[in-house]
């Protein structure tokens, strides 16, 4: 069983739930990414999360280097939150997740829809190979130690 951490964990999964995995954690970062919310009052009324826990997450993501803070344009006392890019590459974790609950979770069907800007189709997470480009179905996927693996 883990435990609070996952420290014994060799596994870049487990690590990225270090930093993103509490529940509040990929609703702040959505709302960066596709509500525009730079601010912590944005942030606290869009998503209706108490102060000390939103204070907390965005202090976490500010130290992981998943945001960065910088004064508000014309109010150099306030801050905001800006995602940096290793923010935004979450995005096909957030759309990923979006579209398992989309199929899964959202009788009524979908209630947000990702589109590309430039010619507006939508966008969707899919899983492809690297070589052939293939789209492997969930059994054909196998996991094996990769360079980063130690064992004991």
């Amino acid at each position: 069983m883990l435990g609070r951490t996952y420290d014994r964990e060799n596994c870049s999964a487990a690590r990225t739930l270090e930093i993103v995995g509490e529940r509040w954690s990929l609703l702040i970062i959505r709302n960066a990414m596709f509500a525009g919310s730079t601010r912590f009052t944005e942030f606290q009324r869009k998503l209706g999360i108490a102060p000390n826990i939103l204070s907390g997450r965005l202090d976490r993501f500010v130290a992981a280097g998943l945001m960065q803070t910088r004064p508000l344009t014309g109010d150099a006392e306030t801050r905001e939150y800006v995602l940096t890019r290793r923010g935004l590459d979450l995005q096909g974790v957030i759309i990923a997740l979006t579209e398992w609950g989309d199929r899964w979770a959202a009788p009524q069907g979908a209630p947000i829809i990702y589109e590309h800007e430039s010619c507006g189709g939508q966008v969707h997470q899919h899983l492809s190979c690297a070589d052939c480009d293939a789209a492997p179905a969930p059994a054909q996927v196998t996991a094996r130690p990769g360079p980063g693996m130690h064992t004991v």
